[in-house]
């Protein structure tokens, strides 16, 4: 008996070579993708040189990758997406605990990490240049180095540095603590006369500031202010030398007694016996209510004023009773 033959339906060869374009694509999508994944991976991998001790300011995760890319550090566009993955990067100055960290490891510490840091007073009164040097004793740093660093960046001798109590980033350099100190301390004065004044202008800010550091080594305390302030702006507008012991008290001189032959030998415009007028530059950093007293003096004709014997000033209008106040004060 013949059986029957079995008929093998053969399918199109239009339809096979579809399926197998099908399928190479697939595998083409596959190796694209694992080669995306492959290279991104290793891209997050690859070692960041960063300095030690990084600034991040507040704002965008795009800023703060702008503003490392200007400390030099090695960040891209992507960077800005992958931080906003991670999260919101910290501001302030931050501490990177190793030299070499992987990408996403040092994108990751800026999510989280803060600095170690340090608190230093400055107080209203003192000079740029003792502040200096206490600096370099408190934090064990180079005082050379500081003063260096503050001469490169200052554009003022002094009246720069903003009374405060800072935090600072523990390992800063000599270098990098001036330029911190600096940024904040404008900030800070910025601040202070928006609040006070109708807006800020540095040459006027200059001015207010340089006043109330000469009412803010001449007061006797925050209630004598305005008195000494009312002294100042009258003889000014008299054309009268200022001639006050605290212009001299400037720099390196800040705490130490002005004598008659530093008035005669100071040639300085810090010396206000011998020059009409401000000097150049404030004698030393400045309170709030001292330059309140500047910008707000009270209404007096005082001309004159000397120390008496309880330790507050006693004012006058003129010269011969200036001078009797002088022979009392120091009976």
């Amino acid at each position: 008996m013949v059986k029957p033959s079995v008929r093998i339906k053969k399918q199109p060869v239009k339809k096979i070579n579809k399926r197998k374009k099908r399928v190479s694509k697939l595998k083409w999508i596959v190796l694209i993708v694992l080669g995306i994944v492959v290279t991104f991976t290793i891209y997050l991998l690859i070692p960041i040189k960063s300095p030690k001790i990084v600034y991040i300011p507040q704002g965008s995760a795009f800023k703060s990758i702008a503003h490392l890319q200007g400390q030099g550090v090695r960040l891209y566009k992507i960077d800005v997406f992958i931080l906003r993955l991670l999260g919101q990067p910290q501001h302030g100055w931050i501490t990177i605990p190793v030299e070499n960290l992987s990408r996403i490891a040092y994108l990751t510490h800026l999510t989280k990490a803060k600095a170690i840091t340090q608190t230093i007073t400055l107080i209203p009164g003192e000079t740029t240049t003792v502040f200096l040097d206490q600096l370099a004793d408190s934090l064990n740093l180079d005082s050379d180095k500081l003063h260096d660093a503050y001469d490169s960046q200052a554009s003022l001798e002094e009246g720069l540095f903003f009374p405060d109590t800072y935090s600072i980033p523990h390992g800063l350099s000599e270098e990098k603590l001036v330029e911190f100190l600096l940024e904040q301390s404008q900030i800070q004065h910025e601040k202070l006369s928006k609040e006070l004044t109708d807006g800020y202008n540095k040459d006027e800010w200059l001015q207010i500031v340089t006043i109330a550091s000469v009412i803010q080594k001449e007061a006797a305390s925050v209630s004598d202010m305005p008195m000494v302030s009312s002294v100042i702006e009258n003889r000014l507008k008299k054309g009268m030398r200022l001639q006050m012991d605290g212009t001299l008290n400037y720099g390196e001189y800040s705490h130490q007694k002005v004598t008659a032959k530093r008035i005669r030998t100071d040639k300085t415009t810090y010396n206000t016996y011998k020059r009409k007028g401000l000097p150049e530059a404030p004698v030393c950093t400045v309170s709030r209510e001292a330059i309140q007293a500047a910008l707000k003096p009270k209404k007096t004709d005082y001309l004159y004023f000397v120390r008496g014997k309880n330790g507050e000033h006693v004012y006058s209008s003129y010269f011969s009773t200036h001078h009797k106040n002088i022979i009392n004060a120091t009976k």
